[in-house]
């Protein structure tokens, strides 16, 4: 990537672990946020795989979540809609606030968690008993709604947002899994946008998929984000500079650097940022 921070080889990736993320400058500062972390700590058993991240997600922006294999990524997004709690000995301390509501509050249901805070995962996973048309609006069928034209009308705007539509509107009656591997992605962002959630979580989204097909779900991120503020875990740093608006750099379950993408890539504060990015470890 062009204007990458080289760096010498004399020091250590491991220099500066210890040291919590810096906060960013006052001109430099996240804008109206939608979600804010504090003090996030999540243990599986006595693993403890994020260790006190505290982070503003900017409204109607593009974050992405960087870092080696194992830093605890897809835990972090997991938490923001409480998906991780899917796994068996969980443990979480600190506080996750959507729109300034608490989203572990003990009177707060992880079902409407997930409704508000939609994802998308890795591998796309369309239902596979059913047509695409019954895929999108499956969600909002769970949620009681029977109103077939309300039904039809969230059905053609959500495969409108998805950019798919217009390549699926004649075929609504087959099964998703018919789809190409590129066409069942977006499948699935148009069955978590059915739902109108207020964010959007994805866990490498284009990892699976071909180069076209990634361009496509990189267009329709950028379209989706003047709606929805996304969140989005990546390891290819090329994708990560041309989507996000702001990047998060973890390791070993801690946030090291934080701030918007142009800085972090450029001219990131940290020397382990700068060690991951150029390619010196990860």
């Amino acid at each position: 990537m062009d204007n990458l921070v080289m760096t010498t080889p004399e020091r250590s990736v491991m220099d500066r672990v210890d040291r919590p993320a810096e906060p960013i400058p006052a001109d430099e500062a996240v804008p109206a946020c939608t979600l804010r972390i504090k003090d996030l700590s999540i243990w599986y058993g006595d693993k403890r795989a994020i260790d006190n991240v505290t982070l503003d997600i900017a409204s109607n922006a593009v974050t992405a979540i960087i870092g080696p294999s194992g830093c605890g990524k897809s835990t972090f997004i997991r938490s923001l809609n409480r998906m991780h709690e899917l796994v068996p000995k969980t443990r979480v301390e600190g506080t996750v606030l959507l729109q300034g509501e608490d989203l572990y509050s003990s009177n707060v249901d992880p079902a409407i968690v997930r409704r508000r805070v939609g994802m998308v995962f890795q591998k796309s996973n369309p239902f596979p008993t059913m047509s695409i048309g019954e895929n999108v609006i499956i969600g909002l069928r769970l949620n009681g709604v029977r109103n077939q034209k309300f039904l039809n009308e969230r059905l053609e705007r959500s495969l409108r947002m998805a950019a798919l539509w217009d390549e699926v509107k004649d075929d609504l009656h087959k099964p998703g899994t018919s789809l190409s591997g590129g066409q069942q992605q977006r499948l699935c962002i148009a069955r978590a946008l059915a739902v109108e959630p207020e964010v959007l979580l994805m866990d490498e989204p284009c990892s699976a998929l071909d180069p076209i097909a990634t361009a496509k779900i990189e267009e329709l991120i950028y379209e989706l984000k003047t709606t929805y503020t996304i969140v989005t875990v990546t390891h290819n740093m090329q994708q990560a500079g041309r989507i996000s608006d702001y990047t998060a750099f973890f390791y070993l379950g801690r946030l090291i650097e934080f701030g918007p993408t142009t800085k972090i890539f450029t001219n990131p504060s940290e020397r382990q940022t700068e060690d991951y990015i150029t390619g010196r470890f990860g």
